[in-house]
């Protein structure tokens, strides 16, 4: 029987039970599409990546003896559309049974189901062989209770693969949770080694980006392009990060600052996300080395790591498959402004937000609380839809794939999900990030002051927010401490804050 199997471009694990036969009737098909690039306006670094990944896993397919057809964006053949694509090679090549990985995206999950209806030769679906959990393992996991707290699911997940456990079945350090302990301000202490970068030249496939008119944002160096686009690059950023960065990676990794790109955090999720390294076999390399420098590393750099890949991780994505496609619509707040055109350009003169967006231009990255309370906070307290904030989030990063960054986006950056993710809206006023950064030092605004034209924004938006949202939030226990503040603010102050928010509100790119 003649088989072609489909790999997307998330889909290139090495380790992958598929690549242990060697079948001669097997034909493996990956394809640069403009279906991909075209449905949502992406960072030139992403697409970069993906095509440099797709490619060296193609070569890698070869040097195993596998046949490989690899469309190019300008092939002559491709369509520009997967089941076209497929469809045509098919009847070319009397391909006689089609094989796919279950896609990640609930997009083309739908677009192969349709095709596998549409075809008439045998489909049939695999398994990625990647992640910790089923699809709907989440989502059995909660059944009949009433809240989907990311925190029960961690340590479920800790015992069912035993990660970071005693013999007795108690968590190592005698804490499930280390997460007060990684709340420190970076002060440029202690140094932080430079990151682990390859200086590959990519300007063949930027060259080929940009010949075919694809709509691309943010910057690149294309003749130092230093993202491990390989599974060998990918360990290698593995073992800087077990070597150079774990020992501090807790401590700082809710830390910002304005001249550091990176801090300690490890840029493995395109590996992950991308599927070249396995997320257990980045625990276990973590673990491993952590086992062997216990005297100076500590527990709580590890639980903060681990807690990431094999809670939060495998809790978002379970969360996306229980809420599609719902979840792409939801809106709770009912919040209807569009965002600042100063998140493509990095032109505020809010110092926050201007590097951590600059950030993200230059890099394809900024970290979680980056992404959290910088320029997602600031969406929210705009009260900028979700659709618009989504987009840019799924855009701009080069680890952003449909089932972790909505979940992150519309859970637990904007609540949009009414709080089915996250339990309070993640907004703050401008003492959090003075408190967790060095931005506030260097700003034209006053972290200090709550109006008048040299006050920090944030402060009279997210008073503002508490006062235009307050029916939503209404017996929210969580809530309830802010609200009461709000209750018991002097009226007049009250309508100051809310002058100076509605100014920011209608001329953001003013600020």
């Amino acid at each position: 029987m003649k088989i072609l199997r489909l790999i997307l471009g998330d889909q290139l694990n090495h380790k992958h039970s598929w690549y242990k036969n060697d079948d001669d009737d097997t034909l493996y098909f990956i394809a640069e599409m403009r279906q991909e690039t075209d449905y949502v306006k992406h960072h030139v670094q992403k697409v970069v990546a993906f095509f440099e990944a797709m490619e060296a896993f193609a070569e890698w397919l070869r040097e195993q003896g596998k046949k490989v057809v690899h469309y190019k964006l300008d092939g002559k053949n491709n369509t520009q559309k997967l089941g076209t694509n497929i469809a045509a090679l098919i009847e070319e090549r009397g391909i006689e049974k089609l094989e796919y990985q279950l896609p990640d995206e609930y997009r083309l999950d739908q677009q192969l189901k349709q095709l596998k209806d549409d075809l008439s030769i045998e489909c049939e679906a695999f398994d990625t062989e990647h992640f910790l959990t089923s699809r709907d393992e989440l989502a059995e996991f909660f059944e009949g209770k009433k809240s989907l707290l990311m925190e029960s699911f961690y340590r479920h997940m800790r015992k069912r693969h035993n990660v970071l456990m005693t013999e007795n079945g108690k968590p190592q350090g005698g804490k499930w949770n280390f997460d007060q302990s990684n709340r420190n301000k970076w002060k440029g202490q202690p140094k932080i080694p430079h990151e682990k970068g390859f200086r590959k030249d990519v300007r063949k496939t930027l060259k080929r980006i940009k010949a075919a008119g694809v709509e691309i944002f943010g910057n690149i160096d294309p003749e130092n392009f230093n993202w491990p686009t390989s599974r060998s690059d990918s360990l290698k950023v593995l073992r800087h990060f077990c070597e150079h960065l774990l020992v501090h990676f807790g401590d700082y990794q809710d830390a910002m600052d304005p001249e550091e790109t990176y801090l300690f955090h490890s840029r493995l999720s395109f590996a992950m996300n991308s599927k070249l390294l396995h997320p257990m076999e980045v625990i276990e390399a973590v673990i491993d080395y952590w086992e062997d420098k216990k005297s100076t590393i500590s527990i709580n750099e590890v639980e903060g790591f681990v807690r990431q890949i094999l809670g939060w991780r495998e809790y978002m994505r379970g969360i996306y498959w229980k809420e599609m496609p719902s979840y792409a619509r939801c809106n709770r707040l009912d919040n209807q402004r569009d965002l600042p055109d100063f998140y493509w350009t990095a032109e505020t003169k809010m110092n926050c937000l201007h590097h951590a967006i600059k950030n993200s231009l230059d890099h394809a990255y900024a970290h979680h609380i980056q992404r959290l309370m910088i320029t997602g906070n600031f969406a929210l307290l705009l009260g900028v839809h979700p659709d618009q904030v989504d987009a840019w989030y799924l855009g701009i990063y080069i680890d952003a794939i449909e089932w972790v960054e909505i979940t992150n986006t519309r859970g637990m950056s904007q609540f949009a999900d009414g709080g089915l993710v996250a339990t309070k809206p993640y907004v703050s006023s401008g003492s959090y990030i003075h408190k967790m950064s060095n931005y506030c030092e260097g700003c034209r605004y006053n972290v200090k002051e709550k109006t008048g034209e040299d006050a920090c924004p944030f402060n009279s938006l997210y008073w503002n927010f508490l006062a235009e949202k307050r029916q939503y939030f209404e017996g929210n226990q969580r809530m309830g401490m802010m609200l009461s503040t709000l209750s018991r603010m002097d009226k007049d102050d009250l309508a100051e804050l809310r002058k100076r928010a509605r100014k920011v509100i209608r001329n953001p790119q003013d600020y």
